[in-house]
Formats: C-alpha cells, structure tokens, sequence
C-alpha cells in the first residue's frame, strides 16, 4: 500500500500523459511556450481569477508574493504555528519577521481570533504588520470570511498558502482565489501534482501580477536581457506544463470527488473509535491532501506507527514540531501566547493513507488495523 498512489494514477492515464510528453520532445520547446500559457489559462479559468503565474515550485511562489508587495526588514508576517516549514522560511528570506499564531484545533488551520493579538505583538516589537500567510493545511480552505474581515480592518494583505489547499472549495469559490495574492504547489504528492517540482501565484490585481511575471524571469523589463529590478530564477517547465494540462482535466472531472468519497469511507469506519478525525465545516470542501486524525493522549503514537508498519500500511506525522521551536527560527520571530493547539496537534496527529485511488479494501485494511490496535492497547 502506498501512502499516496500515484503510480495508479499514472497507469490510468499513461497513454495521454506519454502523447503529452511526447509532443514537448517533438516540438522542441522546454521552456515557456505554448504549454505553460495553456496551463495557466486553465487554472486561472479552474480558480476563477484573472492571472495565474506559473513559477519552480510553491515556495518560490510565496517568496514572489512577498517581493511583489515589497516586504522586507522591520515587516511583521502573521504565520500558523502548524504548518510546513516554507510557510514562515519565505519570511526570514526576504527579510521580514515571521509572527507565528495558534491553529482553530477543529480545522488545524489559523484561528482568526488570534490575528489581532499578533497584530498588536508586533507592533509592540517595533514591526510593521503587513501581511497574513493563511494555510489551506491538509486540504482545506482556512476561515476567509473571517480572515478578510479581520485583516481588513487591521491593514493586512492576506497571502493564501494553497499548497496543500488547491482543489478546495467554500460555497462552490475554489481554494486560491481567496487571498489578495494565492499560491500553490504542484509537488507530485499535491491534490495536483506534475512529475517534478511546480508553482503557480494567482491574483485579480493586474499591476501584481505583471510585477511577479519580472521577478520570477531576474527582474525582467520588456525582454529577459533587459532586467529592470533583482528578481529570481523560477519557471515552470514546458514538460511539467503539458503534463498537468492532463492531470487538471482529471482532477476536475473525478478526483476531487473520489477523494472525498475516501474521506467518507474513512468517516464511518471509524466513527465509533476515540479517535478524532478531520471534519470540514459545513459548506466548505476539502481536496484532502492529507487524512489526518487525533490520537488521544493514552496512544504512543510511534507504537502505533509500528504496528501499522507491521500491517504495511504507511502512516506520517505533518508536522512533528511547531514552527516557533524550529532552530532556523531562533532569535528571529515572534510567537503569540505559546501556541498551546499547534503543541498538542504536532505530538497527537498521524496522516492515514489517502487521494483518489485508494480503493475500499485498502481503507477497510487500514481501519481494521487501526480498530485492532485500539482494542489491544
């Protein structure tokens, strides 16, 4: 059993995707081209914004947000405690001071009401809040009727972290349109994911969007040779291009429901445990990048992990450590309050294998194993 299928996922569709990447080798253009502008039309089209920017991966996507806003040294960024690591990384890049704030313990997304009492930390710091990074985590969409309202009234710029999040949905607006600037990861373990690394900024702000398209080419002018501002190296590859053009049409004509078919598999096997599972608000979808349950505190969670090893059955932990007690972080941010939910998340939640080619026998295997060792211990 795989913790994320993707080699079903390619057998399914290897006859198109091998005509896709065939046609890049014919046509003899890897970079930039036709592919790149066909995919960004289509997700911009799938999203529901006017631009889509493809760059190298997600986070050079969250670091070309934060260039184009001009964020730098003695800015407060706003950060989910819980969270993989490129989130607040991005900050500490470009200068800025990463404020990293707890998560709502039902969504694992950031709490809105702790947006204010960063705000207010920062500014008693001597920083600038400028912006708030909201991660979509684990597939779902973060609280953005809140979020905007808050931020709004606080001068926030809201920087949607749809990594993990693309594909989600709330009252049918999908994930990465929401933020002021969005931004996704096409990793290939990503509710859409190329064969290797990819990026995408999105955004309905037209000068931002021209701004990002320099800074992701060296901060080019009218042509790559004429550089106009320091920018960077980010690109999306022709390959990567033509090969998500086909993995899109899938994701929106199945997998996106598939995957949340799996959730419900997951949902009524194991309802009657005590262990706490992932719920999405009402109207809200998720694209369920991750399954990821409680444990409660009695389990020894690395036993648990052994025991399902022994089942073959994969399992991992996102994430082992809040964000503030990372050592790269040392000395160099701000954290409101301790984060108590983001601690007791990080040494309670495990991630169950997931995504739309999980069949019902591997999630009835896995839920019995579960089941077996909740009896037994």
């Amino acid at each position: 059993m795989q913790f994320r299928d993707l080699q079903t996922q390619y057998l399914n569709l290897s006859s198109e995707i091998d005509s896709a990447v065939k046609r890049v080798l014919d046509s003899g253009v890897f970079i930039g081209g036709s592919e790149v502008k066909t995919i960004e039309e289509e997700l911009a089209e799938y999203v529901g914004v006017k631009h889509c920017i493809t760059c190298g991966n997600g986070t050079d996507a969250l670091q070309l947000a934060l260039l184009a806003w001009g964020i730098g040294e003695g800015d407060a960024v706003l950060v989910p405690d819980f969270t993989f690591f490129s989130s607040g990384e991005v900050v500490s890049a470009v200068g800025a001071t990463p404020v990293f704030i707890d998560i709502d313990e039902n969504t694992f997304n950031v709490d809105p009401s702790q947006i204010e009492l960063a705000v207010n930390l920062a500014k008693e710091s001597g920083l600038k809040p400028r912006v708030l990074v909201a991660v979509d985590l684990f597939g779902l969409p973060a609280e953005y009727e809140q979020i905007q309202r808050i931020c709004k009234e606080n001068g926030l710029l809201v920087l949607e972290d749809g990594a993990q999040g693309f594909g989600g949905s709330i009252k049918g607006r999908k994930a990465c349109s929401f933020g002021d600037i969005s931004t996704t990861s096409f990793f290939p373990a990503k509710p859409l994911g190329c064969y290797g690394d990819g990026g995408a900024v999105f955004t309905n702000n037209n000068e931002w969007a021209s701004l990002i398209r320099s800074l992701a080419v060296h901060g080019k002018g009218e042509t790559k040779y004429d550089n106009v501002r320091i920018g960077m190296n980010s690109r999306l590859d022709a390959m990567q291009a033509a090969i998500l053009q086909i993995k899109l049409k899938v994701f929106k004509e199945y997998e996106v429901a598939e995957v949340n078919e799996r959730a419900k598999w997951y949902d009524e096997m194991l309802a009657e445990t005590d262990l706490r599972l992932p719920r999405a608000p009402t109207d809200f979808i998720s694209s369920w990048a991750q399954y990821t349950i409680m444990l409660p505190d009695r389990l020894d969670r690395a036993k648990i992990q052994s025991l399902l090893r022994q089942s073959d059955i994969p399992s991992m932990v996102y994430y082992q450590r809040p964000m503030h007690e990372q050592k790269a972080f040392f000395g160099k941010s701000l954290v409101v309050g301790g984060c108590p939910k983001t601690k007791k998340a990080c040494e309670t939640v495990l991630s169950l294998p997931m995504g739309p080619y999980l069949d019902k026998t591997q999630c009835d295997i896995v839920c019995d194993a579960l089941q077996n060792i909740l009896i037994l211990d």
